[in-house]
């Protein structure tokens, strides 16, 4: 017996032969018509048990019990097309039965089954296509069935030919006919693609989702979800976890004065009925989640931005033990620096922007605003994801401290200086007088609970390698905090490249990779939906993730773009500037930097070592002079963005800029990224640092040593990118095994580069520099200042340490890939 079997969409369409000497039939089935296929295995059944019964019994049959048998198979197929349905009928389990009244003790009929399988022969041949049974027997001795009983048989078969063939040609007209074939990746392409994202679509879209802006984080993402359904994306989910949060108490948190009991709320107006009732959102929402809870009593100390050399200085002067710190925002991470103040002793802090860091057109100095102390994901499950059943440790407050955020006109009053701080035209930053001394009370309520957060995730699907995946994230409203709407424009600009897309998409294109969108819950709080979602998907993110493309607040200023980019990266984002940036956006070749950025890549950065990159126009006096302001949420109006992009060009030229990059990951056989930039990036860091670590460990430190790593890193790069990654980018050398291999060790470059501990708010990944002014390791510039608090060299050592090895585990990474791309290569010679 021979089978085989074709299966096209819905349909199972069956050609099975069955010859055996004088018995051959031919059934051509479709649909569900799978059941002729058991009637001719039981025609075959009966045959060859007939045969065998020849050969057992007697050197010759009687043409009475030729009849019989001849007259049972007749039977058995009349019985079988007369009842509805063969449901009945299972050929894997039946148990061999004699035909006739043979008495023969030696017949074995398993011995003539085909090659058995757990699932059964049937199964078997549905699921294998290729299965052709080996089994082979010797004809038999002699024939003695009459040609009566031969002309039955053969009318009965090609009645049941016809008849099968008939219906398999139906079945086959209403089959779908076959997926045309993808139109080639090429710009072409890109460009049909990028044309459709138009600024008045981004703006309809962004009008759409401030209608259900003050909604819950669950009925925000549903309706996003819907949205993204709508414009044709075939699988969108919506993935909930419950998260532990720090929310606003009953009542606004307060700052008394002590000498003369003046109370005011974070914003700096008088603590009153009416002003609560009038500002009753943005007073609850000026707070700091996850801060320590209570009332706090002491004296006020003017700490600047609570640099190394700033507590170095306070420390000189006064027992800082208890007390209360006026910390300016900006310049260094708030993570790092509050651990500095909690280190030193001081119980509490307030926490303001000074006016001088803020754009000239910024309205903000009379706001409060909301920071979050959590380094990222649910507080409660620490390193692991808050699903049912987790373990969930008791612990709500991040921080010993009590931190409340206030406006800069609080602070001026404050430190008693006058409301006017520019003088002749140049801005004066706050500080205290030296003689000034203001004992305060503090006063922080919030409240620790459980609530649903809600990740909407959705997948356009790669036709060549499904399971390698570019992430566009963005992220939406989350439990009303502030009523922000700087989310609205992110979730705009993803919604119109996911339109243009699927416009492509339903022609007949499609990415070589998945693209997954991804629009993130729980961002103000720590970036707690990013980071859930990606401590429950470790294992497969860790394999499958090519780039993270962020969204994150796409347009925070009118003045120029600021792309960021890990050092692989950066190659493509300035290519890509130079097509998609037009004269009325004012994004003239803007420099390219890796830098620490905020929101939701933080997780696929410093865990996974995913490249990422991030396309934002910003003011220039927040970029050049004062970072980390980001940090702070302050109270948005609903007509921000519209006021900064009244016609919503900035918008689209994001949008292009990170749908030119995504297309170009996603479609591109080999993934563009730089190798070699990565060790130029490392061996000028380096240069830089040992500068400085010969001030600090002098002849501890081996200077040539520290830059040889840093020159076989880019030797072992340069060769790697010339020999392998040059003859990749060229079809006519292009092989489809090293073009995989490669593709594999430029997915993983950045993960060498990970230390196993890095200081509060500094990136693990040590490409990343803290700002634009620095250029050097984070974390050996974060050691540096320890040393000079502590006057110890063991934490710059133990830093120096996890940098060199980072660099030569990238080293032996990238040279091992070249051994193997040689063996190969001498394995096709």
């Amino acid at each position: 017996m021979v089978g085989m079997v074709w299966v096209r969409s819905e349909t199972v369409c069956c050609v099975s032969t069955f010859c055996h000497t004088e018995f051959c039939g031919f059934a051509y089935l479709c649909g569900n018509n799978l059941k002729y296929l058991q009637i001719y295995k039981k025609m075959a059944y009966h045959k060859v048990n007939a045969d065998q019964r020849a050969q057992g019994h007697s050197p010759y049959l009687d043409n009475d019990e030729l009849q019989a048998t001849a007259l049972e198979l007749e039977w058995d197929m009349e019985k079988e097309l007369e009842e509805p349905g063969f449901d009945h009928f299972r050929l894997d389990g039946a148990v061999p039965r004699h035909l006739g009244n043979s008495q023969s003790p030696d017949l074995d009929l398993e011995s003539i089954q085909p090659s058995s399988s757990p699932k059964g022969r049937f199964q078997r041949l549905q699921e294998d296509p290729d299965y052709i049974s080996h089994y082979t027997r010797q004809p038999p001795k002699s024939n003695h069935c009459s040609s009566c009983q031969i002309l039955k048989v053969f009318c009965t078969a090609l009645v049941l030919f016809i008849f099968g063939t008939l219906v398999g040609y139906y079945a086959r007209k209403r089959c779908p006919p076959p997926p045309t074939s993808q139109e080639p990746n090429n710009p072409h392409v890109y460009r049909e693609i990028l044309k459709e994202i138009k600024a008045e679509n981004i703006h309809q879209i962004y009008r759409d989702l401030l209608q259900f802006s003050r909604e819950d984080d669950v009925d925000t993402a549903m309706k996003i979800l819907v949205q993204w359904t709508s414009q044709g994306l075939e699988d969108v989910r919506l993935v909930n976890y419950s998260v532990l949060l720090d929310l606003p108490g009953s009542s606004s948190n307060t700052v008394t004065l002590k000498h003369n009991g003046e109370c005011f709320y974070p914003s700096g107006q008088p603590c009153s009925r009416e002003t609560k009732t009038l500002h009753s959102q943005d007073l609850l929402y000026s707070y700091a989640a996850y801060s320590a809870k209570g009332t706090l009593e002491a004296e006020l100390v003017d700490v600047q931005y609570g640099t190394v050399e700033d507590l170095i200085r306070i420390q000189a002067i006064t027992n800082v033990t208890k007390k209360i710190a006026l910390l300016k925002l900006g310049q260094s991470p708030l993570l790092y620096k509050l651990s500095l103040l909690e280190d030193a002793g001081f119980g509490g802090v307030l926490l303001y922007v000074d006016p001088c860091d803020l754009p000239k057109t910024s309205d903000l100095v009379d706001k409060a605003f909301m920071v979050s102390l959590n380094s990222g994901g649910d507080p409660s499950t620490p390193g692991y994801a808050s699903i049912d059943g987790s373990y969930r440790q008791n612990g709500p407050n991040l921080t010993t401290l009590l931190v409340q955020p206030i406006s800069a006109m609080l602070a001026k009053k404050l430190l008693s200086l006058p409301e006017d701080t520019v003088q002749k035209g140049r801005c004066i930053p706050l500080q205290m007088p030296a003689t000034a001394k203001k004992i305060i009370s503090l006063n922080i309520q919030s409240v620790t609970t459980y609530k649903t957060i809600s990740n909407v995730i959705g997948y356009l699907k790669g036709s060549i390698f499904p399971d390698r995946y570019v992430i566009i994230g963005s992220h939406h409203n989350s439990l009303n905090t502030y009523g922000r709407q700087e989310w609205a424009s992110s979730t705009a600009v993803i919604t119109a490249v996911i339109q243009a897309l699927m416009l492509k998409v339903k022609r007949g294109w499609r990415p070589d990779r998945t693209i997954v969108f991804c629009s993130w819950g729980g961002t103000p709080f720590g970036n707690i939906g990013s980071y859930e979602w990606a401590e429950d998907l470790r294992r497969v993110l860790q394999r499958n993730v090519v780039a993270y493309i962020s969204l994150h607040n796409p347009v925070r200023g009118n003045s120029t773009l600021h792309p960021v980019a890990s050092p692989s990266l950066q190659q493509l984002a300035a290519e890509s500037q130079t097509f998609n940036c037009m004269a009325k956006t004012r994004c003239p070749r803007a420099n390219v930097s890796s830098v620490q950025i905020q929101g939701d890549a933080d997780y696929f950065i410093n865990h996974l070592g995913v490249p990422a990159m991030q396309f934002s126009y910003e003011d220039i006096k927040t970029s050049e002079d004062s970072s980390f302001l980001s940090e702070a949420f302050f109270p948005v109006h609903t007509t921000k963005s519209e006021v900064m992009d009244p016609s919503f060009h900035l918008h689209e030229t994001i949008a292009k800029l990170t749908g030119e990059v995504t297309l170009q990951i996603a479609t591109e056989p080999v993934l563009p990224f730089n190798a070699l930039d990565i060790a130029l990036e490392v061996q000028n860091n380096l240069k830089v640092a040992t500068v400085l670590l010969l001030l600090f460990l002098g002849d501890e430190v081996d200077v040539p040593q520290l830059l040889a790593v840093a020159a076989r890193l880019r030797d072992t790069a340069e060769l790697f990118q010339s020999d392998e990654m040059r003859p990749a980018n060229d079809p006519k050398e292009r092989t489809p095994i090293r073009v995989r291999m490669l593709n594999d060790v430029l997915q993983s470059l950045e993960r060498s580069f990970l230390v196993r501990h890095a200081p509060p708010g500094l990136y693990r990944n040590i490409l990343y520099r803290l700002d634009e002014r620095t250029s050097q390791f984070s974390v050996l510039l974060e050691a540096r200042e320890r040393s000079k608090l502590h006057q110890s060299n063991e934490t710059l050592q133990a830093a120096l340490s996890e940098v060199l090895n980072s660099i030569n585990s990238a080293q032996v990474y990238f040279k091992a890939g070249l051994d193997v791309f040689e063996t190969t290569l001498a394995g096709e010679k």
